[in-house]
């Protein structure tokens, strides 16, 4: 490789684009073309064209999630610019948008700043439900969500939309082997039961053998993954105006956890290697009413119920090969129940406000959510919490082509707490957020867009610094609670669809002033060498950033796409009280360290993603992709970074007239990826080989991995 490229990130990335640019070059000068095909986004209060949506958003169909072979959300969420995932369990169960976001939960409960729903279904926090199985459509909205969802979106907000019934009748079964044992199996079924009634049936099993080797017990699957998910939908036209839609989604997983080594590598020596399981039960009631002149009814009803497992190997080795013959394991044990409502009127044409011009929506949304945590069988805690929201938004158009839309959310949350140490807390808080946007169409093809948006994310109590604090002098009161986090976001976009819609392209530019940023910190506790998280408020964030997604199709035989995200995230006014360099032996004194500019953990500062599919012959086509990222802070209380990466990717696929075959690799130059890092100071060392040395330890990625993939359609 030419040393500048190894050196200069963005020479690599401008390398890459000029090789792209060399294919465009050449099948510009093609006639004829085909356009892109429209997609529209449906996550917001209207569903609207992609290109007609003022704001960052990225949407992956179920072509684009068959081309990259993903079984799950974390194998999409690199193709979305400035949208990272931390591991530490047996997926990427944790999301951060923009740099913003959870990266870990351990005992205390915590108020996600990323959304995620699933065919109307709330799974947020719960990332192992996030199967791309007969997907439909997955969106990405960056940027907080003030208006649509509310206090768990303050970063953003995903959804995922399964495949709808059809009145046809059709089957599908898909096949996948791989390497270290992946094997995957799926069917759908899909068709009319009445003249009004129709039905789909989607189900699948993926198991894995996983990547690492644990050498003490002579088993290469204790990080392997055993995942079922059954979905069943069905699809009601009750009458010409009343459209009524049933999900049911049952999941089951029952994945290893057994990723750290003591030599950073892929064998471990954990004689007790843990788990990551969810048990789910989940459903969804939607309905669609446009029976009236005067509003269209939208609700959605769902319920979930889920039970998980987290549990590990705390010491990563067996009993005897610490000399005092140390071993411990860890397990958390969490029921979560929710239930949520929502009740949408949007207006018609005839009850458009102000002679026409203004279009409306209100709504009313209702969330209950009851978690239950048994950690390791000794310790317990209930929380409970009650949201309840009224929500609106007007879009006035001034001209044809100049519209101002400007939404609003009040919402009142209640939440309890309580655990076996006798903690008990309740908390009420009165929360809003917004947006204003103006819209320019400035040509039929082109929408420029300024918007401002509030956010915000509940604040809470820490419950186990609570407890902790009566046999820790160090823990301060001041870390009992922590207070809620707004954010106002200032964001410039354009976007469009150009050369006879055959390039498509967004681009977005935005500033975010963070206030009382919500981090997590940790006390460390010399009575048992243990370390306490909790949550405390910065003074403040600022972020920056530039956004872009360009889709081209050059000509019959060649599409080329890109994304790119740039980001500067940092912290203001704020000095970490857990930084482990800053501990003083075992006397658990701290020195606090100035974060002031620092940059947030697992935000890195440019990350891209490009590719071209390219048509062989008739029946025969080949996809390539370079997919890359800058390396970033692990977590907020030491100095470890990630390795910047670049990994390739590549699909050879073989169409017939009802099956299709391919062939595939990822990470094909078998680049070392970290998804999740923790640094063991002088304090907490954990290998007696190299003296207990302060030492970092890492989580890997996937490496090299092939496989073939092949369908069936009746």
């Amino acid at each position: 490789m030419n040393p500048l490229f190894r050196t200069n990130p963005f020479a690599r990335f401008i390398g890459l684009a000029g090789c792209l640019s060399v294919g465009l070059a050449s099948a510009a000068a093609e006639s004829n073309t085909a356009a892109l095909e429209e997609v529209t986004v449906t996550s917001q209060l209207r569903d609207a064209s992609q290109l007609d949506t003022p704001t960052s958003v990225s949407v992956f169909d179920g072509q684009a999630i068959d081309a990259r072979g993903a079984h799950n959300l974390e194998q999409l969420l690199n193709l979305a610019p400035n949208v990272n995932f931390s591991s530490g369990a047996s997926r990427g169960r944790f999301v951060q948008i923009r740099g913003i976001g959870e990266r870990s939960q351990f005992i205390d409960p915590v108020n996600p700043s990323v959304g995620l729903i699933v065919d109307g279904i709330d799974f947020t926090g719960l990332g192992l439900a996030a199967s791309t199985l007969d997907m439909d459509q997955v969106e990405i909205l960056r940027g907080p969500q003030g208006t649509v969802y509310g206090a768990n979106a303050l970063a953003g907000l995903i959804t995922m939309t399964s495949n709808a019934p059809t009145s046809e009748p059709k089957a599908k079964v898909s096949a996948e082997v791989a390497e270290y044992g992946s094997h995957t199996l799926s069917g759908v079924a899909s068709g009319a039961l009445s003249d009004r009634l129709s039905y789909r049936l989607a189900a699948q099993n993926q198991q894995s053998d996983g990547y690492v080797e644990n050498r003490f017990l002579g088993r290469d699957d204790t990080n392997g993954l055993d995942e079922t998910v059954v979905r069943g939908k069905l699809r009601f036209q009750a009458r010409d105006d009343l459209q009524l839609d049933f999900t049911l989604l049952h999941l089951d997983a029952d994945n290893g956890y057994d990723a750290f080594s003591l030599y950073n590598n892929r064998e471990t020596l954990s004689d007790q290697p843990g788990r990551d399981a969810q048990e789910t039960l989940a459903g969804a009631v939607s309905a669609l009413w446009t029976g009236s002149d005067g509003f269209t009814l939208k609700t959605v009803l769902s319920a979930a119920d889920s039970d998980t497992e987290y549990s590990y190997d705390e010491d990563w080795t067996y009993v005897g090969f610490h000399p005092w013959e140390y071993s411990s394991t860890d397990s958390y044990l969490r029921n979560k129940d929710n239930l949520s409502a929502d009740i949408r009127l949007l207006s018609t044409e005839r009850s458009s406000l102000f002679g026409g011009t203004t279009s409306w929506v209100v709504g009313v949304y209702l969330h209950t959510e009851e978690e239950a945590l048994v950690r390791n069988a000794s310790f317990n805690s209930q929380f409970d919490t009650e949201n309840g929201a009224v929500y609106g938004q007007l879009r006035t158009a001034f001209t044809d082509r100049l519209a101002l839309v400007t939404g609003l959310r009040f919402e009142q949350r209640a939440a309890d707490y309580a655990d076996s140490l006798a903690v008990l807390s309740k908390t009420d808080e009165d929360l809003w957020g917004g947006d204003i946007t103006l819209e320019l169409s400035a040509t039929d093809n082109t929408l420029v867009y300024g918007t401002v948006s509030r956010g915000y994310k509940a604040g809470g109590v820490n419950g186990r610094i609570i407890s902790a604090s009566a046999s820790n002098p160090d823990i301060s009161r001041d870390a009992f609670q922590f207070d809620t986090e707004y954010m106002l976001n200032y964001e410039l976009g354009i976007k469009g669809a150009w050369l006879d819609s055959r390039l498509q392209a967004q681009l977005a530019t935005f500033y975010q002033d963070r206030r009382n940023v919500q981090a997590k910190q940790s006390i460390f506790d010399p009575a048992d060498f243990s370390f306490d998280d909790f949550l405390a408020n910065a003074a403040g964030g600022k972020t920056t950033g530039l956004e872009i997604e360009v889709d081209y199709l050059a000509s019959e035989t060649l599409r080329l796409f890109a994304s790119a995200g740039w980001l500067n995230a940092e912290f203001e006014d704020f000095e970490s009280t857990s930084h482990v360099d800053a501990r003083d032996d075992y006397t658990g004194e701290v020195q606090p360290l100035d974060l002031d500019g620092r940059d947030l953990a697992h935000a890195p500062s440019y990350q891209f993603f490009t590719g071209a599919e390219y048509a062989l012959s008739a029946n025969l086509a080949l996809r390539v992709e370079v997919e890359g990222k800058d390396a970033f802070y692990f977590s907020n209380s030491h100095n470890e970074k990630s390795t910047a990466y670049e990994l390739l990717n590549a699909r050879l696929t073989y169409t017939g007239d009802n099956w299709d075959v391919s062939l595939w690799g990822r990470n094909l130059t078998d680049e070392i990826v970290y998804t999740r890092g923790f640094y063991f100071s002088n304090q907490f060392g954990n290998n007696p080989a190299n003296g207990y040395a302060p030492e970092a330890y890492y989580q890997l990625g996937e490496p090299r991995i092939a496989g073939v993939s092949a369908s069936y359609t009746f």
